[in-house]
């Protein structure tokens, strides 16, 4: 089995009736909303959504699922979405799919935040994965040099000959910072500079972490907090 379909669907039973539902995005979020969608169609599930990206709003949208916005709800019930990486203390990457903006929008606006992962993305410290940071188009290669001065190596994240633009118009620099010891200064720093939109550390913000394995088996990780 699949293990990220195998956390997913452990993931999607933590969804009641009349819940305000965000959803995440990325090929393990891809899971949880075709699951989700699942239980729309065969359990007549009830709930209201938001969507982190363009692209899983189509998809839920195509399954059924009632898309709405936060000028409609207040606070969202649970979150459920991916990482690129989780660290021992429930702390994340998250970014690779290129929502990193909305995707804390949101979760810093839900009750619950509900990661899940395959195995592989769980580590001891974060930085393997090449830190995404979403940043303004204008000035952009200034925000770079800046964020070199942190002590990594920037790249401009490209979509084949040009350079990848998220949904809100903005570009992504992809940060190798080899390993990071201290992602709640890192944070802060990265955050500090002007022309950053917003970082892919998610700090202290998941409220459970479902790890799925290949042998279609999933678990529930509360970190060492």
């Amino acid at each position: 089995m699949n293990s990220k379909k195998a956390a997913a669907d452990k993931a999607i039973s933590f969804i009641q009736n009349d819940m305000h539902v965000g959803l995440g995005t990325g090929s393990t979020a891809y899971w949880a909303i075709d699951g989700i969608g699942r239980r729309v169609r065969e359990e007549g599930l009830k709930i209201k959504a938001i969507a982190t990206s363009n692209r899983s709003e189509e998809q839920a949208r195509g399954l059924g699922i009632p898309i709405f916005s936060f000028a409609d709800i207040d606070m969202l019930d649970i979150t459920i979405d991916g990482a690129d990486e989780v660290d021992q203390n429930m702390n994340l990457i998250k970014g690779g799919g290129g929502a990193l903006l909305r995707e804390k929008i949101v979760a810093s606006n839900s009750r619950q935040l509900v990661i899940i992962v395959d195995e592989n993305k769980m580590v001891r410290h974060l930085g393997k994965f090449w830190l995404p940071v979403e940043t303004a188009v204008f000035g952009w290669e200034k925000t770079l040099k800046k964020l070199a001065a942190l002590d990594c190596t920037p790249h401009l994240r490209m979509n084949n000959d040009a350079p990848y633009v998220t949904d809100n118009g903005n570009y992504i620099v992809d940060c190798d910072f080899r390993e990071i010891i201290q992602p709640e200064i890192l944070h802060e720093q990265i955050n500090s500079i002007v022309g950053v939109m917003e970082n892919g550390l998610f700090i202290k913000m998941a409220t459970k972490v479902v790890v799925g394995h290949e042998n279609g088996d999933a678990e529930i990780f509360n970190g060492n907090r």
